[in-house]
């Protein structure tokens, strides 16, 4: 709790100074309490013990005797060697009413996050959305939390997964393609007007003849000529492309808008090509120390003695002179860092290495590498997704399945719905909850992927941050109607911390401590400890709902109200943060 620590710290520092210690070491280590119960900061004392000669708990002890009574503190507490801090809830009140609670960082930013970034060949499934869900969630937190930031998609329009598509629609037929799928389950008749899902079968169906085909050899060379000829530059290959990729892509980006995801730019891989960036940057890497050629004339660089491990020579060039893809990704990292000054990536897992690669290289040419969240897999139960394989949930399937069971839920709960009301409501609901699901896992993690869990409607779900929000709403609407708009208009008193019921004192714990979460979600880039922290808001909110009547006998408490609507205001921004809709109903 920094509101608290901020304010503490000249007295805990003055006693530690009393005591011989370098008061120095105490903001380092005073730190949030590991468990509410044992306080709201904590400062150990086993690092003080050699120096002071001193038993840790005595320490602690004697620390405790000489900081002085402060309006901040209900209690200090020497236990086991630690020194615990609890603030007054009077105080803290008082803090969050006036605004106080509000970081005063000037670190904001402008941040660049490129995340997504999925090959155009075929509909997201629950694997591939991962990435855009925590991507986009990035994106959101740090917008929160004050920095500027732009979302960035990085469109792959030239690799071999894009040439595969555009031979599969020039050269196959439906019926060819029907054919080689019999015995994958046939496209869902409801998705007949997105080309991401029809088009994908193309690009199946070619996978399958370019493994079992007789003719897979003139196949494989037909589409590697293509591939060729858009990695040097050729513009009419290059259209061709786009004409067979373009469809997909807006069919993946409409389901990512019912997700709530949006992107602020797109940026072609083929750019840095067309513009000569490229050609530039294989003409500078070859003039560096630790450049290698190959026997066929492939130029590479010995990562090694920049101390990379396992596969050191990092190839950028063909002996043909074409760049890979990796060269042209090193390209465009340099155009971003003239975009911004934090740039930071979503990747799976798999791409460890290469990132490892560019990084390295782009510290070799003088620049930044930028930060990276790796994200672990999604699997099925019975093994990796794959679009390629077709073993796959998509994304479109889940969401519809998701508002079908929010709508059976809303007809037990609000059979006095409409149906346009209840569809709207389930339809944020369950965007909301598989959201949410994905959120909520730490991004190193893998998980299986179960419906029953992504459709999860109890406690530690997006809903029941949704309800708690929805009762901070219907609140707010009752008191407007009893005394108006300007209810609050005066400054609020806080009541004496021992008039405090319990589920009030947890509420204005948890509002104190929301700058402390997001700050940390945000340097960390781990939002699913921010979905945890709504989740502690959310049963907090309820606590208080339960503890504080707000209005009574037809008399508004204004102290309680005040203290509602700004847990509503922090609930609906971390709803915005995590891409949860706020609804004022459900």
């Amino acid at each position: 709790m920094d509101l608290l620590k901020n304010e503490i710290l000249p007295l805990v520092e003055q006693a530690a100074e009393s005591m011989g210690l370098d008061a120095g070491l105490i903001a380092r280590v005073l730190q949030p309490a590991r468990e509410l119960d044992q306080g709201d900061l904590s400062l150990p004392c086993f690092p003080f013990a050699k120096t002071l000669g001193m038993a840790p708990a005595a320490i602690a002890e004697q620390l405790a005797a000489s900081i002085p009574a402060h309006p901040s503190l209900e209690s200090i507490n020497a236990v086991n060697g630690y020194l615990n801090f609890r603030a007054s809830p009077a105080w803290l009140a008082q803090q969050l009413l006036e605004g106080r609670h509000r970081s005063t960082s000037n670190t904001r930013r402008e941040v660049l996050i490129e995340h997504t970034s999925a090959n155009p060949n075929g509909p997201f499934h629950v694997g591939r959305a991962r990435n855009a869900i925590l991507g986009d969630t990035l994106v959101r937190l740090h917008r929160l939390w004050g920095d500027t930031v732009t979302a960035e998609y990085y469109v792959d329009d030239m690799g071999k997964q894009v040439a595969v598509l555009a031979w599969a629609l020039e050269n196959m037929t439906t019926e060819e393609v029907e054919t080689l799928l019999a015995d994958r389950e046939a496209a869902n008749p409801q998705w007949s007007n997105k080309a991401d899902h029809q088009r994908v079968r193309w690009y199946q169906a070619a996978q399958l003849r370019r493994k079992d085909d007789p003719s897979a050899e003139d196949i494989e060379k037909a589409i590697g000529t293509l591939v060729h000829a858009s990695e040097h530059g050729d513009e009419a290959v290059l259209r061709s492309f786009e004409n067979a990729y373009q469809p997909v892509l807006d069919g993946m980006l409409e389901t990512l808008g019912r997700l709530g995801i949006h992107f602020d730019r797109f940026t072609k891989e083929s750019l840095f090509v067309i513009n000569g960036d490229v050609a530039k940057l294989m003409e500078e890497l070859g003039g560096l120390e630790i450049n290698g050629v190959a026997e066929n004339g492939a130029q590479y660089l010995d990562l090694g003695q920049r101390g990379l491990k396992g596969k050191t020579e990092f190839f950028y060039r063909r002996g043909d002179g074409s760049s890979l893809y990796a060269t042209r990704d090193i390209a465009y990292h340099r155009w971003k860092w003239t975009q911004c000054n934090e740039l930071i990536n979503v990747l799976g897992e798999d791409h460890k290495l290469q990132a490892q690669q560019v990084g390295l290289t782009l510290e070799e040419l003088g620049e930044r590498r930028p930060e990276v969240m790796f994200y672990s897999f999604i699997k099925l139960p019975e093994g990796k997704m794959s679009t390629r394989r077709g073993n796959v949930v998509f994304m479109d399937d889940l969401l519809e399945e998701a508002q079908a069971h929010a709508i059976e839920v809303l007809k037990e709960r609000r059979p006095d719905l409409d149906n346009a009301s209840m569809k709207t409501i389930a339809e944020a609901v369950g965007t909301s909850a598989v959201r949410f699901n994905i959120i909520s896992v730490s991004p190193e993690k893998g998980f299986t992927f179960r419906w029953e869990d992504a459709l999860s409607f109890e406690a530690g779900s997006a809903p029941f941050i949704m309800y708690s929000h929805t009762r901070a709403c219907s609140i707010q609407s009752k008191v407007e109607a009893l005394v108006g708009k300007e209810f609050l208009s005066d400054a609020v008193a806080a009541p004496a911390s021992d008039a405090m019921p319990e589920g009030l004192i947890q509420l204005l714990r948890t509002l104190a401590v929301h700058d402390d979460r997001l700050e940390k979600v945000v340097r960390e880039h781990r939002p699913n400890l921010f979905a945890e922290y709504m989740l502690h808001l959310a049963t907090a909110y309820n606590s208080f709902y339960r503890d504080c009547y707000i209005i009574e006998d037809g008399e508004v408490n204004p102290f309680y109200y005040a203290v509602s609507e700004l847990a509503r205001a922090t609930l609906r921004a971390g709803m915005e943060g995590l891409g949860v809709v706020s609804l004022t109903t459900m």
